[in-house]
């Protein structure tokens, strides 16, 4: 892909036919999950479509001009028109097809797409999910010679590489930026020999047939699957929110705070992760004000009194937000006091949402059993409820979600299937 400055965006963009335009930032792993879907696409269609990316930190007046907000963004220009919908955050392959069909036609994209050869890779083990647990799985089966592949839909590291700090992963005495351990992980893994297929679309997954299609065009065949899919941020399901996000609205602080400086932004929830986010944040960001349910915080006590005795962060507790507006340049945040039911306007530059997490089990269907707060069941084992097929790390059921206790879950799964395999 051809990269452009803001000089250039006159000629390339405005006069240069049917363009994609991504604006992408460092430190950004959605960035770097998307680059390979896009070089892949420019392979396919780049004679009907320009494929261009733009560096959002070093070209931030026309960002703001174009309203682009987060990183990945993808636009779809024709003539110099914007055409399409826009695309941000962690961006599918099968999305951008669906938005070149707009731009280009559906029967020439289908006979491209029609063109591409199925193929089939045959494995020991597929792992779907490389953050802390899958890497772990990896790494004992390679070491242990079982054929592994590794298949993640962004790039490894999972929610540890949007992690600003880790401070209590062990064997460090400082804090390590959460992008740097995971990709520790993720590099001593891939030398030991496990397969990478990474920054894809997973289609559809068999668990009984032990199955897995990525990209609509590959179907990877495995005696024993490990689920490591992990969770994703919740979502408050309000007015503008998904209307708004990318654009204002932000799941990801190591992505986005870089965005805000000398700036102000709301910051949702009281958890651990929206509290040391907003310690985060405040590097950037001139004011934080954090909107939370609760009369008081829910995070560990080390960030309470970070976060309190910050004075850049202000509370507003008791208080819940009903929708996300859009005014000029600036973001609204309509929030709702839970004890009076009165409404109030909070006007900034940014929005935060730092709510919790649910796991990641749309592909599977209802194949697999789950406790009562939806995280898949397991033995001692890890071992699910169909046979072979495996589940470790946040996505499965336990009382403690943290980095050192998925890794024990890829430990304890690698070693069993080691043990059936051989």
């Amino acid at each position: 892909m051809k990269e452009i400055t803001a000089k250039e965006f006159d000629t390339e963009v405005k006069k240069g036919g049917k363009v994609l335009l991504d604006f992408y930032s460092t430190e950004c792993p959605p960035c770097e999950a998307l680059a390979p879907k896009l070089d892949g696409l420019d392979e396919l269609f780049g004679d009907e479509v320009k494929f261009l990316k733009i560096f959002r930190q070093g070209n931030r007046d026309l960002a703001e001009q174009l309203g682009v907000k987060g990183s990945p963004t993808l636009l779809f220009f024709d003539e110099g028109r914007e055409v399409c919908a826009r695309l941000s955050g962690g961006i599918k392959r099968s999305e951008i097809i669906r938005e070149m069909r707009h731009m280009i036609g559906k029967k020439e994209v289908d006979t491209v797409i029609n063109k591409v050869q199925p193929t089939i890779t045959h494995t020991d083990v597929a792992i779907l999910g490389a953050g802390p647990g899958g890497l772990t799985a990896g790494l004992y089966l390679c070491q242990a010679k079982i054929d592994t592949t590794l298949i993640d839909i962004a790039l490894p590291g999972g929610n540890v590489s949007t992690t600003h700090m880790v401070s209590n992963y062990p064997g460090f005495i400082d804090p390590q930026p959460g992008y740097l351990l995971s990709h520790n992980m993720s590099e001593q893994t891939k030398k030991c020999g496990t397969n990478y297929k990474v920054a894809v679309d997973v289609t559809r997954v068999d668990l009984e047939k032990k199955e897995i299609i990525i990209d609509e065009q590959e179907t990877i065949k495995a005696k024993k699957i490990i689920i490591a899919t992990g969770t994703s941020p919740n979502k408050i399901g309000i007015p503008g929110e998904m209307e708004f996000k990318g654009q204002g609205v932000s799941y990801c602080a190591t992505c986005d705070a870089k965005y805000f400086v000398d700036k102000e932004v709301v910051v949702i929830g009281g958890g651990n992760s929206a509290i040391e986010e907003a310690d985060f944040i405040s590097k950037f960001a001139s004011k934080i004000t954090i909107v939370h349910q609760f009369d008081k915080l829910q995070a560990n006590k080390t960030a309470q009194e970070k976060a309190l005795n910050n004075p850049k962060i202000e509370f507003l507790f008791e208080h819940e937000p009903r929708a996300f507006k859009k005014d000029g340049s600036k973001m609204v945040v309509e929030v709702e006091a839970l004890k009076t039911k009165t409404m109030k306007t909070l006007t900034t530059d940014g929005i935060f949402v730092f709510i919790g997490l649910r796991p990641n089990l749309d592909l599977f269907g209802k194949q697999l059993e789950l406790d009562q707060w939806g995280y898949i069941k397991t033995n001692e084992d890890m071992q699910t409820n169909i046979e072979g097929v495996y589940a470790v790390g946040d996505v499965g059921s336990k009382k403690y979600r943290q980095i050192t206790t998925a890794i024990a879950d890829g430990t304890i799964a690698a070693i069993a299937i080691t043990k059936e395999i051989d």
